[in-house]
């Protein structure tokens, strides 16, 4: 299968991960009890916030939008993965796979932006305390919100618009679980530099950028809290902030890994197992991450 050009309404075919029956009936279950899981934490979060009086704050409101970010996020992949391991339907039409990879590098972007946005919230919160509430009003905290969303939608339209103009006339088989772009950048017969390099500014400036507001802000966040006299001053002070810290670690080494280098060489294996805990695990951890670090969620 697979002569032609792939992008005139034909099919590509999604490996998934290699094994037997049994290890993808193993990884099916996996995968759902991930999936179902991860939609039961966040939709949970969600309800927490929207009903609480005491979550009415900033710092919640980001949360929220990250919880609902993060069902968008894990939906936009795991539900065709679960048909693949289970073989009822590898295959994909083109404009479904372009559709997906928008959808998963457009949410992943303002997941970044989000947890910038959560960062500077931190940072307010601790190093400015008594100007807190009026610098981080309702109305700031849901210009940023907004901000990451948009950002995060149109930022990736533009190599979205170039990878849906490539040509494809080798081989349709992609080795992955979803539409990533170093599958297709593999299998495709045009010149993949304009992509490439659009792809590469793309994940420099929304990675990198992110990153450097993200550490500068805990950099000032830590060097307050080391200021604080009392010992339960810093501990409460940091587990504000610590369980943000946690999820920032995680998204960001992952994220770094796969997408902050031109050359697509990479082992796809590797990639496909550094997906797995960008795409799978980090949703499903972070509700945990915030309840279990977090007082206030915890009491509500």
């Amino acid at each position: 299968v697979g002569k032609g050009n792939q992008s005139n309404g034909q099919e590509f075919i999604l490996l998934g991960f290699p094994g037997n029956q049994y290890v993808q009936i193993s990884l099916s279950v996996v995968f759902t009890t991930t999936y179902v899981l991860t939609i039961a934490g966040n939709v949970a979060i969600i309800a927490l916030v929207m009903v609480h009086p005491h979550l009415q704050m900033p710092m919640y409101f980001f949360l929220s939008n990250l919880s609902f970010l993060e069902i968008w996020y894990t939906t936009a992949c795991v539900p065709k993965a679960i048909t693949i391991f289970l073989g009822k339907s590898r295959t994909i039409p083109f404009l479904s796979c372009i559709l997906q990879m928008y959808f998963i590098f457009t949410l992943g972007c303002t997941e970044f932006f989000l947890l910038t946005a959560m960062a500077y919230d931190r940072y307010l919160a601790i190093c400015y305390p008594l100007h807190y509430s009026t610098i981080m009003s309702n109305t700031k905290s849901a210009q940023l919100a907004l901000g990451s969303w948009v950002s995060g939608f149109a930022i990736v339209s533009y190599p979205t618009s170039l990878m849906a103009k490539m040509s494809f006339c080798g081989s349709n088989i992609i080795n992955h679980f979803f539409c990533s772009t170093d599958s297709l950048v593999i299998l495709s017969c045009s010149d993949t530099t304009p992509f490439q390099l659009a792809a590469f500014t793309m994940s420099t400036i929304v990675i990198l950028g992110s990153c450097l507001i993200t550490v500068v802000s805990y950099i000032c966040i830590i060097s307050t809290i080391v200021r604080i006299p009392s010992a339960e001053g810093r501990q409460k002070a940091f587990s504000t902030c610590s369980a943000h810290l946690i999820v920032v670690l995680m998204w960001y080494g992952s994220n770094i890994f796969l997408y902050v280098r031109f050359s697509t060489q990479n082992s796809l294996e590797i990639n496909k197992i550094v997906n797995t805990l960008s795409i799978i695990i980090t949703p499903l951890l972070n509700p945990f991450i915030y309840t279990l670090r977090n007082k206030e969620v915890k009491k509500a």
